[in-house]
């Protein structure tokens, strides 16, 4: 199960925000986004943030705005 956090961060991937801008938006620093990346990458057992965000969009976990 994805924390909060990383749901937070989940959401800001397919926008095409880096992780430094991702950071901003959430006021974290750029290696803790990193670290949820790949928190989310594992949890969702893929390797990249693409596949991350096709697999959370199929299982309903994310929107596009």
């Amino acid at each position: 199960m994805m924390s909060k956090r990383e749901r937070e961060v989940l959401q800001l991937i397919p926008i095409g925000m880096s992780n430094l801008e991702i950071g901003k938006a959430l006021q974290i620093t750029e290696g803790t986004v990193k670290l949820h990346v790949n928190n989310i990458l594992s949890k969702l057992n893929v390797s990249d943030r693409t596949q991350a965000v096709i697999v959370s969009l199929k299982r309903g976990l994310i929107r596009l705005p």
